[in-house]
């Protein structure tokens, strides 16, 4: 059984930064995609970022320059690092990732920004 568990949310002042964190577990024999989503209410979930097995990266525009998506292989954790955030990134932010060739979700982490 594999579990993506995300990390990192709260609350934080309009201009600030937080780091996301989702690390898989369980019996892990290859990992390709990950990404992140995020799904604020009465929207629909929209890709934020994804990485690839080889460290390619793609972004939402409407968060190029700010957030930075990265993996650590070692540790079967991708990271999301959001700088300059703005009120219209209020989201649930959802980790997922391809792993023994199957889509997997993690459980969403809450990440509001006050203006």
């Amino acid at each position: 059984q594999v579990q993506l568990v995300e990390s990192g949310g709260g609350l934080v002042q309009a201009g600030g930064s937080l780091r996301l964190s989702c690390a898989a577990s369980g019996t892990i024999f290859s990992i390709n995609d990950m990404g992140w989503y995020r799904q604020a209410p009465g929207k629909q979930r929209e890709l934020v970022a994804r990485i690839i097995s080889g460290g390619s990266t793609n972004y939402a525009d409407s968060v190029k320059g700010r957030f930075t998506i990265s993996r650590d292989n070692a540790k079967n954790t991708v990271y999301l690092q959001m700088d300059s955030l703005k009120s219209e990134d209020t989201a649930v932010y959802y980790c997922n990732g391809l792993i023994n060739g199957r889509l997997y979700w993690g459980q969403g982490t809450q990440v509001t920004v006050s203006s």
